[in-house]
């Protein structure tokens, strides 16, 4: 198997790893358990499942290494296209995973709130409960806002790249380059408009996750199955 085949085997697995896990953490870790907006509730269902809040933690943590470990695999695949270009892309995921993990402090936060621990009978229940969601929403705002923006513009040149290889499929570039876009759209509209759920909001929202699935998941696929061919850049 040349080179090139075993990277590209590598960058794929390692990413359709990524995607699984992230979706395990989603699940067992925020879904089901957290309630944004209802502090009593959220409190209760974190206490009630320490363990399974716990487990959820890790696995967003083990996520948050793995897809900094494919954006690697995907710049030693790359490089040899545009060295510069693919250096910028590992240095945009590098800074959303490093957002990713410092706003997961503040989900292990919640539950040390909620711990019952003595140094924190000076607070009420209420207190502490309002307390715990305040850390939620700041993971909110860091995770699925700040790191948000890093993870969506690393798609492009990470999608130019694709299209400019010669050995990957060019229309997952450009579908990448278009995600990009419309995930950066969703994520500045996150900020600027907290508030505002329309049309335009639910219209970018969910466009986002056909062209997401589409994009990563279609890479993460060829890349494992199909390899990449031992050729030069186009």
């Amino acid at each position: 198997m040349n080179t090139n085949k075993k990277t590209a085997r590598m960058a794929g697995l390692l990413y359709l790893i990524y995607i699984v896990v992230s979706i395990f953490a989603n699940v067992l870790g925020r879904s089901k358990l957290i309630i944004l907006g209802d502090a009593a509730t959220t409190a209760r269902n974190i206490i009630a499942s320490a363990l399974q809040f716990r487990i959820g933690f890790v696995l967003d943590l083990v996520s948050a290494v793995l897809f900094l470990l494919t954006a690697w695999a995907l710049y030693v695949l790359l490089k040899p296209v545009n060295k510069n270009l693919a250096l910028l892309f590992l240095l945009l995921n590098l800074g959303g995973v490093a957002v990713h993990c410092i706003s997961d402090l503040f989900l292990i936060a919640s539950q040390l709130l909620l711990s019952g621990a003595d140094y924190l009978k000076v607070f009420q229940v209420d207190q502490l409960q309002a307390l715990a969601m305040l850390s939620l929403y700041i993971y909110k705002y860091g995770f699925l806002g700040i790191a948000q923006i890093f993870f969506g513009a690393w798609l492009f040149p990470l999608g130019y790249l694709v299209f400019k290889s010669g050995f990957l499929p060019r229309f997952l570039g450009v579908i990448l380059m278009v995600h990009c876009v419309v995930w950066l759209m969703s994520a500045l509209q996150f900020f600027l408009f907290p508030g505002f759920i329309g049309i335009t909001f639910v219209g970018i929202t969910y466009l986002s996750y056909p062209i997401g699935f589409i994009s990563e998941f279609g890479l993460s696929l060829w890349l494992l199955i199909m390899g990449a061919r031992e050729q030069k850049p186009a």
